[in-house]
């Protein structure tokens, strides 16, 4: 099939007698071949721009990183040698995973599941921390874990468990052109901006978490402890609110 779109190259021997209609022909295929020429060459420098922007947008994201987390710790330390209490910042980001199957399962919980994208067990989805979301989670708290990823731990499942939603199908990210078609018009280009953009809670979260298929999670080395409790319990349990230790779960699952 490919055949018959390809610009053929003919040549005719000097001083032969040319058709009209060959002529034509060899015009036409000059033409297109220029074209084509110039069309690759400005795909391939605008590729090459976008990559080197993008590679200057990761270093970027990486001194704001380092930035903030040498704030906390310059923060941490003077509150020490003043004999007070540091209060660490609140939490904006927070990874939901469903940890039940839909055996039981009202039909309340049942549907802010589905609203949360949780269809599945061990599916996980990133959110921002607001009260229309956390009032959702009082509600399917039982069926729910939850906790503040690291950027560690944001980075890593991008990385191997993403996959972005393209017409309405599961696209592995292979390809930061994947990314460019769908994300472009908000200024994303590559898996670093998607990354960037769910860490800080940018103002574009909303499209790159929809843009996001729910994370689909393996089950964890060594298994739960008991889904029927809480996690803050003291006999120890599964559901609910982890923090921070939701990292070596997600760790554990990925």
């Amino acid at each position: 099939m490919a055949e018959r779109y390809a610009i053929t190259k003919d040549t005719v021997v000097e001083g032969a007698v040319v058709p009209e209609l060959v002529k034509l022909k060899l015009e036409r295929n000059a033409a297109l071949a220029e074209e084509k020429q110039k069309a690759s060459a400005t795909k391939k420098k605008d590729r090459a721009d976008q990559r080197h922007s993008l590679k200057m947008r990761t270093l970027k994201f990486e001194k704001e990183y380092a930035s903030h987390q040498r704030k906390l710790v310059t923060l941490r330390r003077q509150a020490k040698i003043d004999g007070n209490f540091f209060v660490e910042p609140e939490a904006k980001l927070i990874f939901v995973m469903r940890i039940v199957g839909i055996i039981k399962l009202s039909p309340k919980p049942r549907k802010v599941l589905q609203l949360l994208r949780l269809k599945q067990l061990h599916n996980g989805v990133f959110l921002k921390v607001n009260k229309p979301i956390m009032n959702m989670l009082k509600l399917i708290q039982p069926y729910v874990t939850y906790g503040y990823p690291t950027l560690k731990t944001v980075r890593e499942l991008v990385y191997k468990r993403g996959f972005g939603k393209v017409n309405k199908q599961r696209i592995p990210l292979l390809a930061n052109e994947i990314i460019s078609e769908t994300l472009g018009e908000h200024g994303l280009h590559g898996v670093e901006d998607i990354i960037h953009e769910i860490f800080t809670v940018g103002p574009k979260f909303k499209q790159v978490a929809n843009f996001l298929w729910p994370f689909e999670l393996s089950a964890p080395k060594g298994g739960f402890i008991c889904k029927r409790h809480g996690f803050c319990e003291q006999r120890g349990g599964d559901w609910g609110n982890r923090e921070e230790l939701i990292n070596d779960l997600i760790s554990r699952m990925n």
